[in-house]
């Protein structure tokens, strides 16, 4: 018995130059087409086991989004066919089925009627779903006033007032705070053990290792692996590391990085600047503790007495991270020509945290690029730093910890 069969489905969707040439195909019933088609999924078929839980995993734009509107049927496939058995109840896009103007309580009032619930299950469900999500007076508020963390509280309590068979989730728990998002583990976990069937998107692979007894990867709109977290992460994690599967982290270069704040006198110039991992390959994601290289190519285009080349490192707010330069390493003093290149490779174990973080690089003059500022290249590049299995930490940085443990023995 499986609660959930998914054969060879497939979703296109259509892309147009221009309203008008939508526009033109719709008034002349299909007769002028000028769009361009682009497959979301392709051939993807699995199924899921009454009480499975399963990771979907994957790179923003993979396709994971998209299959879950399919499987609550939000949204119908061009091809194969969909078979689901139970109950299903999905928290994807936030806030979606609400209505900004009715108050907390009115909003749950009627998500609990779309799920299914009659007036007395409804009546006997308020209270719970006011005690999970912990609003209080704002219950009795209008949405428009609540936060983001806040919708998540009240959409996440509605969802899981009573256990249904099979619940999908998207990631919208990335939202809320630890907090919170601590307590919805916990009731499914609870649901869980009494047999309901969950799919889960997240990209925090602590929590797809946590919650899912399986997981699958989407890549490009199709399943390239099927199996235990650990494996699938571990291959998940293998791909975005490799400078191939890195589009998603080198778009947001082309269209951040390259054209970000970039001033100096030009007097030397940063030509490029790459992240290598131990083995002198790119990579964008790194393990917590990697060894990391980031190679500098220098062009001068005039004579520098003791130029000073540095790095530093953004976390995804902005904050500094890290930062040196040769002036601080006491690296001794060089002496450049006009017209010399010259390249300059930082070495470094990447003790930090699990996030993306953004690179910037200098040359200047001295300890500091304010004084002499031939070239500073802010957000030359982005990497992301995936968790290590030997090391669960939270927070910025991966400090090595040892612990003792000294029991004090007593006569007895």
């Amino acid at each position: 018995m499986k609660n959930i069969v998914i054969s060879n489905i497939g979703k296109k969707y259509k892309r147009y130059p221009n309203k008008w040439s939508r526009l033109a195909e719709w008034s002349t019933g299909g007769r002028y087409c000028n769009h361009e088609e682009r497959w979301a999924l392709r051939g993807v078929s699995f199924d899921v086991q009454p009480g499975e839980s399963v990771g979907i995993v994957g790179q923003n734009g993979a396709g994971k989004s998209t299959l879950l509107k399919i499987l609550t049927g939000t949204t119908r496939p061009n091809e194969g066919s969909v078979y689901i058995e139970g109950n299903v109840v999905a928290l994807l896009e936030l806030g979606m089925g609400f209505h900004s103007e009715f108050t907390g309580k009115e909003n749950a009032i009627m998500s609990c009627r779309m799920m299914g619930l009659n007036n007395e299950e409804i009546l006997m469900g308020l209270p719970e779903i006011e005690k999970f999500s912990e609003l209080g007076d704002y219950m009795d508020q209008p949405l428009r006033v609540y936060s983001t963390g806040m919708q998540v509280r009240l959409a996440f309590s509605v969802l899981t007032v009573v256990r249904h068979e099979i619940i999908i989730i998207d990631e919208a728990l990335s939202v809320g705070d630890a907090y919170f998002s601590n307590k919805c583990i916990q009731r499914i976990r609870s649901f869980k053990e009494q047999g309901t069937t969950l799919l889960f998107v997240s990209h925090d692979p602590g929590a797809v290792k946590s919650l899912c007894n399986r997981a699958i990867l989407i890549d490009q709109g199709i399943l390239i692996r099927d199996g235990t977290p650990d494996n699938v992460l571990d291959y998940y994690n293998a791909i975005i590391a490799k400078k191939s599967k890195n589009e998603e982290i080198h778009q947001i270069e082309t269209e951040f990085g390259r054209t970000s704040t970039r001033s100096g006198s030009g007097l030397a110039r940063l030509v490029d600047i790459e992240m290598l991992d131990i083995a002198g390959q790119p990579a964008r994601a790194f393990l917590v503790g990697d060894i990391a290289k980031i190679r500098c190519n220098i062009s001068f285009n005039t004579s520098l007495e003791n130029p000073t080349i540095g790095i530093l490192i953004r976390d995804r707010l902005g904050n500094d991270v890290f930062g040196t330069n040769t002036y601080h390493l006491k690296i001794g003093k060089h002496s450049y020509k006009a017209g010399e290149y010259v390249t300059v490779v930082f070495t470094l174990s990447l003790n930090l945290g699990c996030g993306n973080y953004s690179l910037v690089t200098a040359v200047h003059s001295r300890d500091s690029h304010l004084e002499d500022n031939y070239d500073w290249w802010d957000q030359c590049l982005v990497f992301q730093v995936i968790p290590n299995d030997s090391f669960q930490f939270i927070g910025s940085a991966a400090l090595p910890t040892k612990v003792e443990i000294q029991r004090e023995h007593t006569d007895d």
